[in-house]
């Protein structure tokens, strides 16, 4: 194991990979090269679709700027965060309350980041989220912001704080919720109700959208309720971390109401 330039922590080789899944180490996403030909390929890909690792095909010449070692075409990245199974979260949020417990199901909200890209913007909503008792954050396992050293050094290292949950499938998330008695809010110019009317007092999974083209369609039509900050400027939206810690706080604010 080494440290790249980057400073991610990685392991190379085709063995050494398959050995620190097997092993239970975190993999933020596995690298291997285009047109490789292994008899330990096939057992690799068996074993990243078994852990619902991340993997993708790459030039030799990108594995070859991650490490000067005999990388064998494979190179996985170790994750900075630990994840956690939403299923498994969802579980431990409608089971009896805990009294030692301050999050239960009845207060909890749960974050749903959809596709966000930006570091600076996830590690800000982390950062928020930390301080206002948000249950976890949900992130999708590809075209997300990585969850580095730079996304922990942006959220005061809240994300090695908050459970977080990578997931292949955010409709599967969203359905999961719904079952469990979660009402599901998305944060979207497009929303006809005043953000101050939703009742946050009830368990929440609120999405937050990309940030350029916002929530994808799918999830918006899945949604109970649309919601939208007034915007009375020219510029047509807020920073999405921004945003998101309106909603954050509102949720808060109401929730110290009763």
């Amino acid at each position: 194991m080494e440290k790249a330039q980057n400073k991610q922590q990685i392991i190379y080789g085709l063995r050494p990979v398959i050995e620190a899944i097997a092993s239970g180490t975190q993999i933020e996403r596995v690298l291997i090269q285009n047109g490789l030909n292994s008899s330990l390929l096939n057992e690799l890909r068996t074993k990243l679709k078994e852990h619902d690792i991340p993997f993708q095909y790459v030039p030799v010449e990108k594995l070859n700027k991650m490490t000067t070692g005999n990388h064998q075409g494979v190179v996985a990245t170790i994750a900075a965060v630990k994840y956690h199974s939403f299923m498994e979260l969802m579980e431990q949020l409608t089971a009896d309350p805990d009294e030692s417990s301050l999050i239960t199901h009845h207060s909890s909200l749960i974050l749903l980041l959809d596709h966000i890209t930006d570091v600076r913007n996830m590690g800000a909503i982390a950062r928020t989220a930390e301080c206002t008792g948000v249950a976890a954050l949900v992130v999708p396992d590809h075209g997300s912001a990585a969850l580095n050293e730079d996304a922990i050094k942006t959220s005061s290292g809240a994300l090695l704080r908050l459970p977080v949950c990578r997931e292949q499938n955010l409709k599967t998330v969203v359905n999961l919720a719904k079952q469990c008695g979660y009402q599901v809010v998305a944060a979207t110019e497009k929303g006809a109700v005043h953000y101050r009317t939703v009742d946050f007092r009830q368990p929440t999974l609120l999405i937050m959208g990309n940030e350029e083209t916002g929530i994808s369609p799918e999830l918006l039509k899945m949604s109970d309720v649309r919601a939208k900050l007034p915007i009375v400027g020219e510029v047509a939206s807020l920073n999405v971390s921004v945003a998101a810690g309106v909603f954050m706080y509102e949720a808060i604010e109401q929730r110290s109401m009763n």
